[in-house]
């Protein structure tokens, strides 16, 4: 703790040091005047009404006695313009902006004797008028590509309208969610998702919860970054899907209230709700409020096959499933506070409750032939579950000179938890016969939840020719309770103390990074990074005594290479080492029940996953992309079937398999195929190879697999904007699993009323009934085989209306992009 508290106050003071050097390096120099030939103007544009900066405005210079325009510039973000190497005489300076009354100075004179004019703030009025609708017939593209990432447009799409958020994360480039919510990109699982740029500590069911709560239309767009830099967490070896919420940008009273239905030719599904923003003087603030009712089903068919020389047996299983999630409304509440136009303050309040009803009956024969059974097992399960999601921040942000150097820091609480019980009701008998012989009924009570506490401090500094610096620490803190008690309920409540758990976990993360950019040339620029990380994590199983303790450290180097070739040609280069540590719930050893025959659990053994990504990414003339990527990962982390065969059980825990490499290859080629039908394609070869040991003896499961991904947005008449998204993805591979091919397709259609005041969405998602998860597993003889469809098609229909008053163009747009959170 000593070493720990002395590296974080030596980070701060090196902080300060910049800082003060900063200021040092703004201040006028002592040496007497040098006699110049040119002048310079330079100054900086307020607005009158809230002092903060113009950025982007339009300032022309004119000569006196000439309304023509000897040079102009625009401000930067921070409002400040200059000119450069005038000659000596009288000139004016004439602001401009949209939403803005334009404006002229005084005179301002260059002489020898004054040949640098700093004329200081400036402050235009906005504008008294309303400016003319602007009706905009093209189509933006949904999908674009920045330097280090690339960003999917989200706000006001079609296949939004009435989604919610994990629909749309599924429909992205290159990803991939299967229906239990785990997550690939690029054919490479273990991903990790942000909100604005927080991590959001939550396990693979728990995320899929939060997400599926969280509704589209509340979503700007999804950031996908394949390999990130030393300032974000080093969790996630396949790379960060950053999803960014609406923030507003216009002045007064403005939102929007909406009612969406869904059905899945199952069930209903309902959300209504409402957002609005108030942005007035030096205040920002938002609240969002939905109420949701979700519906999910599935059905499947399970084949598993136990063999010995002596005996083998025959399974053979058929599933249907249904649930429905109701709560009480979502609440996101948010404010930020200008305290001056150098430092700002904000905070967040988060609040999600649902309660989940779910039915999930099976029906199993078992015998020693095929297709000759002789005993039926009747399963039927019941599960009740309340999820409660409490979420903090606090923020503070400062711009500490007007060379681009700010510091920044958050604060973070969360609170989760899992309240539920589960009945299974089981019924055996002989095939034939009319009533089942035995019975045996199960009922389990959980309680399991994480308080996580986490905190950050970045600040970077702009110099004039050693490039951008940046440094930064944090510190988190996560507590678990996970209390599971299973009980035999044939004749009243029995504890069964083989399958009740009370898990204890706690884990502190405690990390520094230095971040170093600059420019060589023209052509090259290079950034270089390196991310320290100590774990200290702490599982005690209360029911057992066994306690398991871990302290490591870890070192996390990125490089990045860009290389502008030509006009029309640039090539990055790319190097990354990530961890993935295991998710809190699978180092959970508590039983979860399916039946008789199937349980799941977890493996407080679990060790951190290690990968060492490099790649190449090629683009053409600005739009066109090429991606190479190669990943090498140590102590795999996966799903693993274990089969008892003389039980002819199957237990699935999670575990270290050993190793695994990744090739793949993406292109990305946006097309315009008419005037009004744009599309984004993604294209992706990869070979995904995992070795593992089983029974002594080393297996090798590998695969390529072929993905293809084509987004159209076309106009139609009557402006009516249509969307259509289809994937197509060959077999593949998982851990020891083979996944079989898969393709869908999804439609959307969007419709403006009322002066675009009102929208009318229709989407179709599933067209074809195609999504069908189908994977197996071969452990030598036996056989692991499922085949699920969980009822994606489906119908929305959606109406928003859109409303606001004393709306006005705020053109300080704030682009703080501040981190926190992850996993659970």
């Amino acid at each position: 703790m000593k070493k720990r508290a002395l590296f974080l106050l030596g980070l701060l003071c090196l902080c300060l040091y910049f800082s003060e050097e900063g200021k040092a390096q703004t201040a006028p120099p002592a040496a007497a005047p040098v006699p110049k030939t040119s002048g310079t103007i330079s100054g900086t544009l307020l607005d009158s009404l809230t002092g903060k900066s113009i950025e982007y405005a339009t300032v022309a210079l004119l000569q006196k006695g000439s309304n023509a325009s000897v040079g102009g510039t625009l401000t930067n973000a921070q409002g400040q313009f200059s000119f450069q190497n005038l000659g000596f005489g009288d000139y004016l300076l004439s602001f401009s902006f949209i939403g803005y009354a334009s404006k002229t100075s005084p005179v301002l004179s260059l002489t020898e004797a004054n040949p640098e004019v700093r004329v200081g703030t400036f402050r235009l009025p906005q504008a008294t008028t309303k400016l003319k609708e602007v009706k905009v017939t093209g189509l933006r593209p949904i999908i674009t590509q920045e330097a280090d990432k690339m960003v999917v447009s989200i706000e006001g799409t079609a296949l939004a309208a009435g989604r919610t958020a994990f629909d749309v994360l599924a429909k992205s480039p290159g990803v991939f969610v299967d229906p239990d919510g785990n997550i690939q990109l690029n054919g490479r699982a273990g991903v990790t998702v942000m909100l604005d740029g927080k991590l959001t500590y939550l396990s693979t069911s728990d995320l899929k919860n939060l997400l599926q709560s969280m509704s589209a239309e509340n979503i700007k767009n999804i950031e996908i970054i394949t390999n990130p830099s030393a300032k974000y967490d080093a969790e996630g070896v396949s790379g960060i899907l950053n999803i960014n919420l609406k923030k507003n940008e216009l002045r007064g009273m403005n939102g929007s209230a909406f009612v969406t239905s869904t059905y899945n030719f199952r069930q209903l599904a309902a959300t209504v709700g409402t957002n609005v923003n108030y942005k007035a003087g030096k205040w920002n603030s938002f609240a969002s409020v939905e109420y949701q009712r979700r519906a999910n089903n599935r059905d499947g068919t399970f084949t598993r096959v136990f063999y010995t020389p002596e005996n083998t047996i025959y399974f053979d299983q058929e599933a249907y499933g249904k649930s429905k999630n109701l709560g009480p409304p979502v609440v996101r509440l948010g404010t930020d506070y200008s305290i001056n136009e150098k430092h700002s303050v904000g905070g967040m309040v988060y609040f999600n409750q649902n309660k989940r009803w779910e039915d999930f009956n099976t029906g199993t024969f078992i015998g020693n032939q095929p297709n000759n059974p002789e005993q039926y097992i009747t399963a039927n399960n019941y599960i009740v579950n309340t999820f409660t999601n409490f979420t903090t921040n606090l923020h503070y942000v400062a711009k500490l000179d007007t060379v681009g150097t700010t510091l920044s820091a958050d604060a973070d609480f969360v609170k989760i938890s899992n309240l539920g019980y589960s009945n299974f009701y089981n019924y055996f008998g002989k095939v034939g016969a009319e009533q089942p012989t035995t019975q045996d009924f199960l009922y389990a009570d959980s309680e399991n939840g994480f308080d996580i506490y986490s905190g950050k401090v970045d600040f970077a500094k702009k110099f004039a020719r050693l490039g951008k610096l940046e440094l930064g620490a944090k510190a988190s803190r996560v507590v678990s309770d996970n209390d599971s008690r299973f009980f035999f309920n044939n004749e009243g409540l029995v504890l069964d103390p083989n399958r009740t758990n009370h898990f204890l976990y706690s884990e502190n993360i405690f990390a520094a990074y230095v971040n170093w950019n600059n420019k060589f040339g023209e052509r090259y620029t290079v950034q270089v990074g390196l991310r320290a990380e100590e774990t200290q994590s702490r599982g005690e199983q209360l029911t057992t005594g066994q306690v398991t303790d871990r302290d490591y450290l870890n070192f996390f180097p990125s490089i990045f290479v860009q290389q502008k070739v030509s006009d029309n040609y640039d090539v990055s280069y790319s190097y990354s080492r990530r961890i993935q540590r295991p998710n809190y719930g699978n180092l959970n050893p508590f039983v979860q029940y399916r039946d008789p025959y199937t349980y799941w659990t977890g493996n407080p053994y679990l060790r951190p996953q290690y990968t060492n990504a490099f790649g190449i990414t090629q683009t053409f003339r600005k739009d066109y992309r090429l991606v190479f990527n190669y990943q090498y990962l140590q102590d795999v982390i996966s799903e693993l079937p274990f089969l008892d065969v003389e039980k002819a059980t199957t237990i699935y825990t999670v575990g270290n398999v050993d190793n695994s490499q990744n090739f793949s290859l993406a292109a990305i080629a946006p097309i315009k195929i008419m005037k009004k039908w744009d599309t984004n394609n993604t294209a992706t070869v990869s070979y995904n190879e995992f070795r593992m040991m089983v029974d002594n003896v080393q297996e090798v499961n590998s695969q390529v697999l072929y993905t293809l991904q084509t987004n159209h947005n076309i106009l139609l008449p009557f402006d009516i904007t249509m969307e259509v998204n289809g994937v197509a993805r060959s077999a593949g591979v998982s851990g020891l699993y083979r996944i079989a091919p898969m393709w869908w397709v999804h439609a959307g259609f969007r419709k403006s009323f009322l002066n675009k005041k009102l929208d009318l969405n229709v989407n179709v998602n599933d067209i074809f009934r195609t999504y069908r998860l189908r994977f197996d597993a071969r452990l030598g003889r036996n056989i692991n085989d499922f085949d699920q469809y969980f009822y994606m098609r489906s119908v929305g229909v959606t109406l928003r209306y859109n409303f606001s008053t004393g709306q006005k163009f705020d053109p300080k747009r704030r682009t703080n992009s501040l981190e926190e959170l992850n996993r659970t």
